[in-house]
């Protein structure tokens, strides 16, 4: 099948990949424009376009999406099928009808589960035990098309940093199988149910704030999922404090965000009569360390208390 393909980060390039070994013609990548980055801030190409030049594939970097020019470069290429992984663009209609098949989407949760910008680390953050990939066929709302295809993925104990690429694989070859039932007319889609439906936002700073009135196994949930960004963190004595680790515990008889030195680190009181031992943090200006050493330096007067 001769595809048009809309991605921007790593995470689409296993998508590519496993196009490009199922036999399928790349005719152009789209991704966003190269932007700075790095200490530097000089300009850095998106992993898509790195991946389609050191293949001789045509690369389009529009500004704009909706205003005509990028269906009329798109509608020359008489692609078969758009495929749309993590692209970061909202389509308008003129895209998502100009191919014969349409445009399928690569959504890295199981829909109507976790709609929206960060579906791998909202997953995490709400403590789901699974989580997965949905091939859908994309329409004019916010991940609201039909489902095509569906794969599922234990979560474990992984990261957001850590389940992206397992997902990203995972949505590769679940591309590959849609397609190929496309092809033979073996797809039947099936419309998401609404009233299911949960967000996940794209993030923001704010969402690494630990509150310690939550449960400590929902403020560990939340630490897994939003690394390595946003991050967890907590303020003490009105500096940042960065949390690189911790682990729920059991009622250690503290207030919510009160804290307390140990032999392991600080174990700070949650919601539900739960704790939070803190392993490895980072004062705002200081080095990253394990909680112990620490605590050398900075040791915990009774009564600290740690937040808003």
């Amino acid at each position: 099948m001769r595809i048009a393909f809309l991605g921007t980060p790593a995470f689409a390039v296993p998508a590519l990949d496993a196009l490009a070994l199922a036999g399928h013609e790349v005719a152009v990548v789209v991704a966003q424009p190269d932007r700075p980055a790095g200490r530097g801030q000089e300009l850095r190409e998106p992993a898509t376009k790195s991946w389609a030049t050191a293949r001789g594939i045509p690369v389009l970097q529009p500004l704009k999406v909706r205003d005509g020019v990028l269906a009329g470069q798109l509608a020359a290429l008489a692609p078969d099928l758009l495929v749309v992984v993590a692209y970061g663009r909202i389509l308008g209609d003129d895209l998502l009808r100009l191919a014969p098949q349409g445009a399928v989407n690569v959504h890295a949760s199981l829909l109507p589960r976790h709609r929206g910008a960060a579906p791998i680390q909202w997953a995490i953050a709400e403590g789901e035990r699974e989580t997965g990939v949905t091939i859908m066929q994309m329409d004019t709302g916010l991940d609201t098309g039909d489902i095509l295809l569906q794969r599922t993925i234990s979560i474990g104990d992984d990261d957001a940093e850590a389940l992206s690429p397992r997902l990203a694989r995972l949505g590769g070859e679940a591309l590959v199988d849609a397609i190929r039932l496309l092809e033979a007319g073996g797809i039947v889609p099936v419309q998401q149910d609404d009233a299911k439906a949960t967000l996940a936002p794209i993030l923001e700073k704010e969402h690494g704030r630990l509150d310690f009135r939550e449960p400590a196994t929902r403020l560990a949930a939340r630490m897994r999922g939003f690394r390595p960004w946003p991050g967890a963190f907590t303020s003490l004595a009105g500096r940042t404090l960065k949390v690189h680790a911790a682990a729920a515990g059991g009622d250690a008889g503290l207030d919510p965000g009160s804290a307390r030195a140990t032999q392991d680190g600080i174990r700070v009181g949650c919601g539900a009569g739960s704790s939070l031992l803190l392993t490895e943090v980072q004062l705002e200006g200081k080095r990253r360390v394990p909680a112990s050493e620490f605590l050398k330096g900075h040791p915990l007067p009774e009564g600290t208390v740690l937040g808003p």
